[in-house]
């Protein structure tokens, strides 16, 4: 608990000074910012054989992939900048060091996730008429996919940032992310692209964080461009939690391996190229 106790600290300091200072809110709100004004233009654009719009569509999947991309790039990116600066071999050499440290990242990465979520629903109820909370099932739909996106994408976030030793870990995984937007059906309905490419989209928990977050905003008559014609909601939950488990089972070893494995050899390195 008081390990628990030090990472919440820890987390509210990090999230204060991520929200006050301008080049770091410019940096992480400035793709949801594009994305809204896109969804902008595409609010009339009708989608074949359903009433709802393509921007309707496309702003339910955004919701849906911020948090896969938030999940996965600030865990990962934060975790090996901290191990590249020594920061992570400050916090192994403490009691409960690395239960802090990673209950604080843990929280900014939630947090910001949260808000880009929160920011785009409330956009998309204010801008579309279709988008919107049907009564308590979508409550319930809304809310259980984004507690299992977060599971299932912030322990990979964590694998991902111990295998690699320093920041540029964010341009590697980047690019497999834009890659799964482009065949998740963020941005288009999945259903035109090969029958192949749609079966690898599946795999991954982009589309059904991407499907979920449809089924719980969008009318049924936007079922006629989904796969099957259905939400698919107990795939949509069991995929999730087959990601979040594996996650949660791989974790742990590979953050034990990465701080067993920590040596001081960063911050002389970075202390040298300041000298």
């Amino acid at each position: 608990m008081n390990a628990i106790r030090l990472g919440l600290v820890r987390g509210r300091i990090e999230l204060r000074h991520m929200f006050t200072i301008p080049a770091e809110i410019l940096q992480l709100f400035l793709p949801v910012t594009v994305f809204m004004a896109v969804i902008a233009f595409l609010r009339y654009v009708p989608v074949g054989g359903s009433t709802v719009s393509l921007g309707a569509m496309m702003l339910t999947g955004v919701i849906g992939s911020s948090l896969t991309s938030s999940g996965l790039t600030l865990m990962s990116t934060g975790l090996a900048a901290d191990r590249e600066d020594g920061t992570l071999l400050r916090a192994k050499a403490l009691p409960n060091g690395m239960a802090a440290y990673l209950t604080g990242k843990t929280l900014v990465a939630s947090v910001f996730a949260l808000v880009a979520v929160v920011i785009l629903l409330v956009y998309g109820l204010l801008l579309f008429d279709d988008v919107a909370l049907r009564g308590g099932s979508g409550w319930l739909k809304l809310v259980l996919v984004t507690v299992l996106g977060l599971f299932a994408t912030l322990p990979i976030g964590g694998v991902l940032g111990s295998l690699f030793p320093n920041a540029r870990v964010s341009v590697v995984i980047s690019i497999p992310i834009l890659a799964l937007t482009g065949v998740s059906g963020i941005l288009f309905p999945i259903t035109v692209l090969p029958e192949w490419v749609q079966w690898i989209a599946q795999v991954f928990p982009m589309y059904w964080l991407g499907l979920g977050m449809r089924s719980a905003l969008l009318p049924d008559s936007a079922l006629v461009v989904e796969i099957g014609h259905s939400w698919r909601d107990w795939q949509t939950f069991a995929v999730l939690g087959a990601w979040a488990l594996l996650g949660l089972v791989l974790a742990p070893t590979v953050l034990r391996r990465m701080t067993r494995r920590g040596t001081g050899a960063p911050i002389r390195k970075a202390t040298r190229r300041v000298g």
